[in-house]
């Protein structure tokens, strides 16, 4: 039941259902390789492959060395916490970095519009409105990005502490 519950909400994380189900199976191993866990599931190699590799690049699965073997094994990353941190602020890191490069290219034109004289006046208007909504959006990207360091940091956690785990 959990397994079904990790694999449907991993679409959170840009995965597939397959790869969720990747996902949950392994976090309840040590660690697997690909023909086991290919037994386990009933996928093909190469599913399994993509879907492994898909996990690794956002941090909720490692490749791990086990001696005595050529095979690759991996390992799921157990907290929560962690896989939540490394994801989500990869996500936001992106958002900023997109939507800020695109407001510092518009805004010079815009600004270029609003002093151009030769412009209508309801286009002038219209741009000062545009530069106003960017200067907006850039209190909420300045805002995320000290949200991302309080994550990064651990700071989040004097607003909203990790709940204490029973023994």
């Amino acid at each position: 039941m959990v397994i079904e519950a990790i694999a449907e909400t991993m679409d959170l994380y840009g995965v597939t259902p397959a790869a969720g189900r990747i996902y949950a199976t392994m976090y309840f191993e040590d660690h697997m390789n690909l023909d086991e866990m290919r037994e386990e599931l009933g996928m093909s190699k190469p599913s399994m492959s993509t879907n492994v590799r898909k996990l690794q690049q956002i941090d909720f699965v490692k490749k791990r060395f086990q001696r005595g073997t050529r095979k690759h094994t991996y390992t799921a990353e157990k907290d929560f916490f962690q896989t939540f941190m490394a994801y989500f602020c990869s996500m936001w890191e992106r958002e900023v970095k997109m939507n800020m490069d695109a407001v510092k290219k518009a805004e010079p034109i815009l600004i270029e519009i609003v002093n151009d004289e030769t412009v209508s006046n309801d286009i002038r208007e219209e741009a000062k409105k545009h530069v106003a909504l960017l200067e907006k959006s850039k209190l909420y990207y300045h805002w995320l990005e000290e949200l991302v360091e309080s994550v990064r940091t651990g700071e989040i956690y004097n607003f909203l502490p990790k709940p204490e785990e029973t023994k």
